[in-house]
């Protein structure tokens, strides 16, 4: 995840390298954010808070990228473009575990995935503590990229076959939206109040994934590979699925869609503070205070509908609240007042808040189980491609024509998902769940 918060070489202690040519040069007729943040601050009369919300862009999981992506530029000097790299290194990993997670879950179980998706992930914090070159940082994202993928595919898969399905999984991803709510406010303050480098986060990311190692080990033991193989394999054979599940209209549906929608979610929720700042004119603490009010909608978005959707369906649930968000979309576009706009984004994340998880639901009730793992690895493997590769479009874009241009994206967005999701096979009434 990548978010953005804005420092000074005094305030983390980092010694500037030099980036020989900027990719993309900013416009000459706009202002680079970091001296809109940095005039605002000076002129602000109230406390030095305005540095927890500066610059653009971040990767999505977990969101408190967002409040590094500008750190990590200024500390290494680079160009919007090349700091963007960052979003396409963990796509690799994603990729990666999207061929592999299904045989991971047969020769290990998940157990297996219990304890190798956490270790990925503190290898490559690890590395990552220790301020380390730049390209080393866009490297080792991709082992942190494949912990996550096959985190996703086996949990989502798990819960998703569970009675209950839709509210488990809007309280998991619910859960989720919660911490990428509460952990850029962390790094903001280990950065901004106590003058740490943004690396120093990693600390304790290192320790969370260390804690994950070892309660996953105590909840999953018991759920070997052999265990796996005759719970999800009819002949009881280990053959792997993801062939089989590639052959599925509705696995490439859910992938389209949930490349637009992970893409959606992290353009908006990326580059939300610098359209409030330089289009709303809003000061960077209140617009930032905008992100966290659309990351508390959708957290609040996935409890709360999570409950609703069962009873409508998934397949109409996901098409009224799509419907919704586009109404509250050309709100925030059309209507030109900072207190409209805030309101309109976190009603819009509330609204898409559990798309994500309804998509997982009506994966695992239009296929097969044997293929659940596999079907769901791929997609959340390609929506790990739009949290990738979207919103590094929407920052060359927003580079090049300005902010401005990220509310025609995120319509079109809206508009692409429904047709997507119109697709979607019809879920057969037995199978919906109370």
């Amino acid at each position: 995840m990548v978010t953005i918060v804005t420092t000074n070489a005094s305030a983390t202690g980092s010694t500037q390298r030099t980036n020989p040519q900027s990719l993309v040069p900013p416009s000459k007729n706009e202002i680079p954010l970091q001296e809109v943040v940095d005039q605002r601050q000076l002129e602000s009369t109230g406390p030095d808070n305005s540095l927890a919300f500066g610059d653009v862009e971040r990767w999505n999981r977990p969101h408190v990228n967002q409040y590094r992506l500008a750190a990590i530029e200024k500390d290494y000097d680079l160009s919007y473009t090349v700091t963007s790299l960052v979003f396409l290194s963990p796509f690799a990993g994603y990729t990666l575990a999207a061929i592999f997670s299904d045989r991971l879950h047969l020769l290990f179980g998940r157990r297996g995935i219990a304890l190798l998706a956490p270790i990925c992930k503190v290898i490559a914090y690890v590395v990552i503590a220790t301020h380390p070159s730049y390209p080393a940082v866009v490297t080792i994202l991709a082992l942190a990229g494949f912990g996550n993928g096959i985190t996703d595919a086996a949990w989502n898969a798990w819960i998703g076959q569970l009675a209950h399905a839709n509210q488990l999984l809007g309280l998991m991803h619910g859960l989720y939206g919660l911490g990428a709510t509460i952990s850029p406010l962390i790094a903001t303050t280990m950065i901004t109040k106590g003058h740490l480098g943004w690396w120093t986060f990693f600390y304790l990311m290192t320790g969370l994934a260390a804690v994950e190692i070892a309660t996953g080990a105590v909840a999953f033991w018991s759920e070997t590979g052999t265990k796996y193989t005759e719970a999800n394999r009819a002949d009881g054979k280990d053959r792997g699925m993801i062939r089989e599940s590639l052959k599925q209209r509705v696995t490439w549906i859910c992938a389209m869609f949930l490349l637009c929608y992970v893409g959606l979610e992290v353009s908006l929720g990326g580059w939300i503070v610098n359209f409030m700042i330089r289009v709303r004119k809003g000061e960077p603490f209140q617009s930032g205070m905008t992100a966290t009010g659309f990351w508390l909608g959708i957290t609040a978005g996935r409890v709360v509908l999570g409950f609703i959707t069962p009873k409508v369906g998934e397949r109409l649930a996901v098409s009224i609240y799509l419907l919704v968000a586009l109404g509250f979309e050309l709100i925030f576009w059309l209507v030109p007042q900072f207190v409209v706009s805030a309101v309109a984004v976190a009603l819009l994340g509330f609204f898409i808040g559990p798309i994500f998880p309804s998509t997982i639901v009506a994966v695992t009730k239009l296929l097969p189980s044997e293929m659940h793992v596999a079907a769901i690895g791929f997609s959340a493997a390609i929506g790990g491609g739009g949290a990738a590769v979207l919103p590094f479009a929407v920052g060359a874009i927003a580079q090049a024509k300005g902010p401005a241009t990220l509310q025609p994206i995120i319509l079109a967005l809206i508009i692409l998902l429904l047709a997507i999701w119109l697709t979607l096979p019809r879920i057969p009434k037995h199978v919906h769940q109370a």
